[in-house]
């Protein structure tokens, strides 16, 4: 389906289940499995389903119902050679990596992909996997100023000859990077995401980074946070990023049935290891500036899904999930980053019955019709 000209149609990423016990904390069944067959099937079913991009995770040790983990690039990187058009975005912690080393491992990755490769610069929030492998926990802002940094660096050495760095956390001195990354037209260098809800995410974001990712938010939600990036961005004097939105989907022939899901995904939660997460994660609120930050104010249920994938709302009959879509779209966002309960079906699911609904929508939408302003 077409869009309005001018208008890009929004795009879709999903979750890599790298790591294994699925996208919820829950007892419930998720047929989903962690190791790379399935995620190679995965991988090419998504692309063929409309997908444009997706995220692999990175965790380092157990913890939380996350017995198992892949590591992130060398999974992203599998999963590009696995597929033709579907763009991985390999996620990666400043402080366990050096940029300049990351840099090389991007252009390689991406010159192997013809130029697919994308990056997820996450700031860190199990403070435990730093003090397991003796890495100094830094913290909340400072830990983003160091992202900072990073992104700073590693967009020097994709696109300069010769990289001088002289930081608080990174020195670099005459650092030239052959080959750099692939030559793709209207991308400068692999793209840059980022996380984080905090103030400080928010004002990096503006200043520094291609791609926002936000943790699941209603409309007012997104609306603040995009108004304070674009602020950001404006006394950076430059374009604001891309802004991406989590959310766990949920899609079912009626809404009875996709709620009877959500309520039996709670309803079955591990609750020891919910519990556990919300005390790992529960100093990344208060531990900020001005007290605001990821999963400041996450109840019981939004850390079923541990990036507030429910508040997003797409639960419902494809019809409902693809008018809040372009709901969001009109807001301003311009991707979602997808988590499913099966993922094989789901994803198949999703590319048969949601994706024609949204594309329809778009071209339906005028580009006047004011956006919503409440969830």
């Amino acid at each position: 389906m077409s869009v309005p000209p001018g208008s890009d149609p929004v795009r879709f990423a999903y979750w890599v289940p790298n790591v294994s016990g699925g996208l919820v904390t829950s007892t419930i069944e998720q047929r989903t499995d962690w190791g790379y067959d399935y995620n190679r099937e995965l991988a090419v079913l998504a692309e063929n389903s409309g997908f444009d991009y997706a995220l692999s995770q990175v965790r380092y040790m157990a913890g939380y119902g996350a017995e198992f983990q892949h590591e992130s690039t060398s999974f992203s990187l599998a999963l590009l050679l696995a597929t033709q058009r579907l763009k991985v975005i390999a996620a990666v912690h400043p402080g366990l990596w050096h940029p300049a080393v990351l840099a090389k491992l991007g252009a390689t990755a991406d010159h192997l992909s013809g130029g697919r490769f994308a990056v997820n610069v996450v700031s860190g929030w199990f403070k435990g996997e730093f003090t397991a492998l003796g890495e100094p926990w830094l913290e909340h802002d400072e830990r983003y100023r160091r992202s900072e940094e990073f992104i700073r660096a590693l967009r020097q050495i994709w696109t300069e000859d010769h990289t001088e760095l002289a930081g608080d956390f990174y020195r670099l001195r005459d650092f030239t990077l052959k080959p750099k990354p692939v030559a793709v037209p209207g991308r400068p260098h692999p793209e840059i995401f980022q996380g984080g809800n905090s103030t400080a995410a928010r004002a990096m974001a503006g200043r520094v980074s291609d791609w926002y990712f936000s943790n699941g938010k209603d409309f007012d939600g997104v609306t603040e946070q995009l108004g304070d990036i674009r602020a950001s961005a404006a006394r950076a004097g430059r374009t604001p990023p891309k802004f991406g939105l989590n959310g766990f989907l949920i899609a079912r022939d009626t809404e009875a049935e996709a709620r009877d899901t959500l309520r039996e995904i709670v309803a079955k939660a591990d609750t020891p290891a919910v519990h556990g997460f919300r005390d790992a994660v529960r100093q990344a609120g208060p531990s900020t500036a001005d007290g605001k930050g990821m999963w400041q104010d996450s109840s019981f249920e939004d850390l079923v899904q541990y990036n507030d994938g429910f508040r997003t709302g797409l639960i419902g009959t494809p019809e409902q999930i693809a008018e809040r879509i372009v709901a969001y779209k009109r807001l301003g966002v311009d991707l979602f980053l997808l988590g499913f309960l099966h993922y094989l079906e789901e994803v198949e699911y999703f590319g048969k019955r949601v994706l024609p609904l949204v594309r329809e929508l778009e071209a339906q939408q005028p580009q006047s019709e004011p956006v919503p302003a409440h969830s």
